[in-house]
């Protein structure tokens, strides 16, 4: 039964972060005009799809779904960023993707302590995850650029790829707390 609660989970996480990779993400402030109201954020669904799924169906299938992804990208469907296939190894980016794995199991390893239905400790844990998946993803650049794998400089890649998107992912953390908050009471996930 374990078995099959793990691999549901697993594949609702997976569609989560395939759909959360198509949905731009945009914040609404209330109190301006509607044209002007809709701020766009330069980020995706993605990464909060993934820490979603690791919040509520926990580490493993979180994992698994991180690595059914990754490995679906390799092989020629388009469902990274940029396109996918085995090319995609040898771009700055694919060390944020090898990030997703990380991050999930920290997400849904933090998401089983005591504090799980407290609304700011499961927007700490989305927090933590992609604090996780950045760090993951500048390792990786740091190694990149040290061995000559890019035109661009250390910097230009690490302001590209991890500090412009920062912003827009922890913005998204509280989003995804409630909505984690939502689904685990929704489930009976104590």
């Amino acid at each position: 039964m374990r078995a099959l609660v793990i691999w549901s989970g697993a594949l609702a996480g997976l569609m989560m972060i395939l759909v959360g990779g198509l949905i731009p993400s945009a914040l609404i402030i209330p109190g301006l005009n509607p044209p002007s109201q809709i701020l766009n954020l330069p980020s995706t669904w993605q990464v909060p799809s993934l820490l979603l799924s690791a919040l509520v169906c926990g580490p493993r299938a979180a994992v698994i779904a991180s690595v059914a992804y990754i490995s679906i990208g390799l092989f020629h469907l388009p469902v990274f960023h940029g396109g996918g296939s085995f090319s995609y190894l040898g771009t700055p980016s694919f060390g944020y993707l090898t990030g997703f794995i990380p991050a999930a199991w920290l997400t849904g390893r933090l998401a089983q302590r005591i504090y799980i239905n407290d609304l700011l400790y499961l927007t700490l844990c989305a927090c933590a995850g992609v604090v996780t998946l950045q760090l993951w993803g500048m390792v990786y650049l740091i190694i990149g650029s040290a061995i000559g794998n890019w035109p661009d400089s250390l910097p230009e890649l690490l302001f590209s790829y991890s500090f412009a998107p920062l912003p827009a992912q922890i913005t998204l953390c509280p989003s995804v707390g409630i909505l984690s908050l939502g689904l685990r009471q929704i489930l009976f996930i104590e």
